[in-house]
């Protein structure tokens, strides 16, 4: 029972000193060691401990000029794994912290794009909606000789559709309600969203999601 119970104090020892060795390993490090902790972790697509690397990285190296490098990483490669979220808040980071940098062009045509690209499902999140084409049309206006005109304004112009046959399937829902007041509204609404010539063909909806929409 004596010699068991030794055996079992020396093996937590050893144990317990291995896990404070870990943990040194883990603080206090060098910028470009966290830096390249990182790109590890993305190529490994463990994108939890990336996020917890960066972390210690813009903890310990506030002025490093890899931060914000780093915080481009993070942003592409949560948009890879179609983390749209969690892109826009390392995109909103690297704004916040360097947005006099010659990438913020760069950087808010990569918000546009991730916000475009989240947009799965064409009959929801309105707000959002209007809120990507704001930021769209302002894009344009503030960099009108950009090279990323000509996505942005394709991006627009379906983004403008989306927001189309949003009003038109809430026109008809107001239509069914007996609120006519309402679906004139809306419909005077999808209107104005949509000018053009020719007709806009609506997108096919997936016979198990229409019960939903």
């Amino acid at each position: 029972m004596i010699r068991r119970l030794s055996v079992l104090i020396v093996a937590f020892i050893l144990f317990s000193g291995c896990a404070v060795k870990d943990s040194v390993l883990e603080y206090n490090k060098s910028a470009d060691y966290w830096y390249s902790e990182i790109i590890k972790a993305i190529i490994n697509n463990d994108m939890d401990k990336a996020d917890s690397l960066y972390t210690s990285l813009s903890s310990e190296h506030v002025a490093s000029p890899l931060l914000s490098e780093a915080l481009l990483i993070m942003a592409q490669a949560h948009m890879d794994t179609e983390n749209y979220v969690k892109a826009n808040e390392y995109l909103d980071e690297y704004i916040k912290k360097f947005g006099s940098s010659i990438k913020n062009e760069y950087v808010r045509y990569l918000k546009i794009k991730a916000n475009y690209d989240s947009f799965s499902r064409p009959n929801r999140n309105q707000q959002l909606i209007l809120m990507t084409i704001a930021d769209m049309r302002r894009f344009i206006e503030a960099y009108p000789y950009s090279p990323y005109i000509p996505m942005v304004q394709t991006m627009l112009v379906q983004m403008e559709l989306g927001e189309n046959l949003m009003s038109e399937n809430v026109a008809s829902l107001y239509e069914k309600l007996n609120k006519e007041e309402a679906a004139e509204f809306y419909k005077e609404k999808s209107d104005k969203a949509y000018d053009g010539e020719g007709e806009v063909i609506n997108p096919k909806i997936p016979w198990y999601r229409r019960w939903f929409e």
